[in-house]
């Protein structure tokens, strides 16, 4: 059964950085995609940035050149650094991991990032 635990996440002023990570159990880490959504208040959840099991990875236009998703498939985790944050990047943040050939689609419970103006 695959499970996800985020951490990494707080408070940080406008310009800082934060590295947040998502530890995956199940033994199907390499072979899946992941993705870092964020939601915040009133809004829907959207996709921020996403890696393939091949490694190709997207971003959403608000993000790029700021945000760095990454997976390091001998820990078991997966990453989204994040420079030059912004009041406007102030959400929860979700990993999600898919492998459709096998049924997956699981959440992690999110980590809450603050970005003080």
């Amino acid at each position: 059964q695959v499970h996800l635990v985020e951490s990494g996440g707080g408070l940080v002023q406008t310009g800082g950085s934060l590295r947040l990570s998502c530890v995956a159990s199940g033994g199907i880490f390499a072979i899946s995609d992941f993705g870092w959504y964020r939601q915040s208040p009133g809004k829907q959840r959207e996709l921020v940035a996403s890696i393939t099991g091949s490694g190709v990875t997207n971003y959403a236009d608000s993000v790029k050149g700021r945000l760095t998703i990454s997976r390091d498939n001998v820990k078991n985790t997966v990453y989204l650094q994040m420079n030059s944050l912004k009041p406007e990047d102030t959400a929860v943040y979700y990993c999600n991991q898919v492998l459709l050939s096998r049924g997956v689609d699981t959440w992690g419970q999110g980590t809450l990032v603050a970005v003080s103006s």
